[in-house]
């Protein structure tokens, strides 16, 4: 690696003299460092690997260099686990520059067109150099990390289930749809019928109603409301005499909803014990008791918060306003030559944390005598529609959790915060 040079003019202590920008990619990662005149100190390709990583971290911050040095990535999770990990390790400041203003930038410069990882490299140093709000990257809490994994992954296989339940119901309706209409297959009684019976001619024989339900017991199941099992069996039987005709690819179809609905039940159950995990997980940090003792709020949603947070308001925001920001609850200006100056809903914002609140201020207002619901019922009075009126009670939300964990304090009933018009 070539050694760097010097700056024409001694900098502040409080400010870098050298920006390094990185481009990550699975297998390597390309750095570029700029002085405070934007010249490019270095500029080359680096495995992602410890030692490789390591020995870039010593060459840039030995004990010869006395400029401070500012870091940079576009991407904080993923391939960048490593190098992250390394440089809070060499105590070396990073800040996160988002991927869509590299983007932008790079489009809006000299050769725009072109797309190397040497240039983005580049174009990440100079937006460190240019910005001084960028958001740091701080330290991963442990708990915080796991949390992330396991969310990551239930997310994974709730998306899995959804569809496993759309293309199970398709295929059901494609030869007995009068059995596909009749129950939730979301439920584990559902699955567990479609395990053994996906037809109609099976449903018709002599005492089917008995069979069925002594299947589901076995399997576990608990019928639907009214009249439990033996309702449901008599449900599923009156279903089948309704339709007498085979359907075209009916035993290949039948087939193929019985093992999709047995995958079903083994996913729902694995979703229940990652479920619990992160439960068990999120209740030894130390915002668990506050973050739940907000209405609305469960494990789930503050493990949520407490991953898209990093754990630590002040370091990432400064103010409640920069949270309510980030989750995007707050109105941007839009004004330009002759037209009006108006507010409009932002872009660009964590969509997790937004529908975090927003769902938190949904399960809120059940409480019908609770300040949620009051504050919700006077925004409804005041003309906003059902979603306006639940944003602004996300936002109200946002100023109450920032305020309990700024205190270090749950949330009382008896004393609660008043929510500001």
């Amino acid at each position: 690696m070539g050694s760097l040079q010097r700056d024409p003019a001694p900098t502040s202590p409080r400010s870098p003299g050298v920006w390094v920008g990185v481009d990550v990619a699975k297998a390597a990662l390309h750095i570029c460092a700029i002085d405070t005149g934007g010249h490019v100190l270095w500029s080359r390709r680096v495995e992602n690997t410890e030692a490789a990583i390591t020995q870039v971290i010593g060459e840039v911050t030995g004990p010869r260099r006395r400029r401070r040095v500012q870091w940079a990535v576009d991407m904080t999770s993923g391939a960048t686990a490593l190098l992250i990990t390394l440089l809070l390790a060499a105590r070396q400041p990073v800040a996160y520059v988002p991927g869509r203003l590299v983007s932008r930038i790079a489009s809006g410069i000299a050769g725009g067109a072109a797309k190397t990882d040497a240039r983005d490299a580049r174009t990440i140093a100079e937006i460190a150099r240019m910005r001084t709000d960028l958001q740091p990257v701080t330290p991963a809490d442990l708990t915080i990390a796991e949390l992330r994994v396991l969310l990551s992954h239930r997310d994974d296989l709730l998306t899995e289930w959804v569809a496993g339940i759309n293309r199970l119901r398709q295929q059901l309706a494609a030869i007995f749809p009068a059995l596909e209409r009749e129950f939730d297959y979301s439920s584990r009684s559902g699955l567990i019928l479609l395990t053994a019976y996906q037809t109609p001619a099976p449903l018709r024989r002599k005492h089917a109603t008995d069979r069925l339900a002594a299947h589901l017991r076995r399997h576990g199941a608990h019928g639907v409301n009214p009249g439990g099992v033996t309702a449901m069996a008599q449900r599923a039987v009156a279903a089948a005499r309704s339709q007498r005709i085979t359907l075209p690819a009916e035993k290949l179809t039948a087939e193929l909803i019985a093992r999709r609905a047995q995958r079903l039940l083994e996913l729902r159950d694995e979703i229940a014990a990652l479920t619990t995990r992160i439960e068990m997980l999120f209740t030894g940090h130390r915002w668990a008791a506050i973050l739940t003792s907000v209405p609305g709020i469960g494990t789930l949603l503050g493990a949520r918060f407490l991953v898209e947070t990093g754990g630590d308001l002040r370091a990432r925001f400064a103010t409640e306003t920069s949270l309510a920001a980030y989750a995007g609850l707050t109105p941007v200006p839009r004004a330009s030559g002759t037209m009006l100056a108006s507010v409009r809903r932002p872009v660009r914002y964590n969509r997790y944390l937004r529908k975090l609140f927003y769902l938190a201020a949904l399960g809120a207002i059940r409480q019908p005598e609770g300040p949620s619901r009051v504050y919700y019922d006077r925004k409804r009075q005041e003309g906003k529609v059902h979603a306006q009126a639940l944003l602004c009670l996300s936002r109200q939300m946002c100023r109450v959790v920032w305020a309990l964990l700024r205190d270090n304090r749950v949330y009382s009933a008896a004393a609660p915060l008043r929510l500001a018009r």
